[in-house]
């Protein structure tokens, strides 16, 4: 029943699994993997079936001995109309067939977590959910990021594991390449490194230099261009870099524009100024979020202010009416949902939970990254 990656398409092996497949296909860097597919899931009764189980154990010495990635790969996932990023489960760091079965049945189970139901509702999407989940060899990167494609390239990377880049627990470095040429380069503060086993602090050396070359972005940059072209059109394609070897972990359309920070006017005031995340301009009442204990103090129109979001954050993205976060890039969370919502996102705003108070009245510019207090 298994399906090897290579032979994915979206019908039995959903959005995820059939992009990798077609980059696999075209020789692109894609760590190996299979797909457990959709129709294991709609005849599984609620459990892996012990044959299944055992195909697996007899398919994992294909992948290696390390590590595993296992994600969900829905057949609405990765394509243009897809958007809510992170509705459902992955599990990294995943070892032997009873981690791998157990990981597979959490993905399962994340199809009714309060935050893809949701979702879903407010789609107003009836149609039964279904979902194949992808097991991959787990790249114990060096660094990792993101790039996106277009006219320029744009690509934002930290420390480890990706991960620390997509929950929005860094403020990670950034560049632009145009032509092919590196025209600009942003430090971040990449305090924090997520590996397989570890979260830990960066020492203060490495969050002072850019973690990768100007070589390295020129490559990834070509990579990208690649991607984009065999795809069909721009592209948001997430990498990761052990030893010299570039892998690329995951690639979705582009499903919302960029901002583009506009230059200000001389003597211009801006009381505090970020990373432009969402391109839009909202006004509203500041609503410091610490967590979820908060959440119902948030009303329509607020402007959420908080550290950073995961997906539990979801449903308030359909409330407020902006979001300003004390660190993340493009890639984070608030970031990419803000853009799929339409709302103005400014990021890494250092101490913006301590800046900014409960109901003071904010005009949020995510084309500027700026954040106006309008009754100070």
């Amino acid at each position: 029943m298994l399906i090897d990656l290579a032979d994915a398409d979206v019908a039995t092996s959903g959005g995820k699994a059939a992009v990798l497949a077609r980059l696999l296909r075209a020789g692109m860097p894609v760590p190996p993997g299979f797909v457990v597919p959709v129709a294991a899931h709609e005849q599984a009764a609620g459990d892996l079936p012990a044959a299944l189980v055992d195909e697996i154990a007899r398919t994992l010495p294909r992948l290696g001995a390390g590590h595993l990635a296992v994600r969900s790969s829905a057949t609405g996932e990765d394509t243009a109309h897809a958007t809510a990023a992170g509705q459902h489960d992955t599990y990294l760091g995943v070892r032997g067939p009873d981690q791998v079965a157990d990981a597979v049945r959490g993905c399962w189970a994340s199809l009714w977590s309060e935050r893809a139901v949701a979702y879903r509702r407010r789609q107003r999407d009836t149609t039964p959910p279904s979902i194949a989940v992808l097991v991959q060899r787990l790249v114990d990167a060096d660094v990792a990021g993101v790039l996106f494609t277009g006219d320029e390239i744009r690509l934002e990377a930290s420390w480890g594991l990706g991960e620390s880049v997509v929950s929005g627990r860094v403020t990670p470095d950034s560049w632009v390449v145009s032509r092919g040429v590196v025209t600009h380069r942003s430090l971040g503060t990449k305090k924090t490194r997520v590996d397989r086993t570890t979260t830990r602090d960066v020492e203060q050396a490495d969050q002072d230099r850019f973690c990768l070359t100007d070589g390295e972005v020129t490559r990834l940059a070509r990579i990208g261009r690649q991607i984009a072209d065999l795809l069909g059109g721009p592209q948001d394609i997430e990498w990761a870099i052990a030893g010299s070897q570039i892998w690329i972990l995951q690639s979705r359309p582009v499903t919302a524009a960029l901002p583009t920070a506009p230059t200000l006017a001389p003597g211009e005031r801006r009381t505090l100024t970020g990373t432009p995340g969402s391109a839009a301009v909202a006004t509203g009442p500041a609503r410091v979020v610490h967590g979820p204990a908060d959440f119902a103090r948030v009303r329509p129109g607020d402007v959420l202010v908080c550290r950073t979001t995961d997906p539990a954050w979801t449903p308030l993205f359909g409330v407020v009416a902006a979001v300003v976060t004390e660190i993340g890039g493009l890639l984070s969370h608030a970031a990419i949902v803000a853009r799929e919502q339409g709302i103005p996102a400014v990021l890494a705003i250092s101490g913006a939970t301590t800046a900014l108070r409960d109901g003071t009245l904010l005009r949020v510019d995510g084309s500027a990254g700026t954040v106006d207090r309008l009754d100070s």
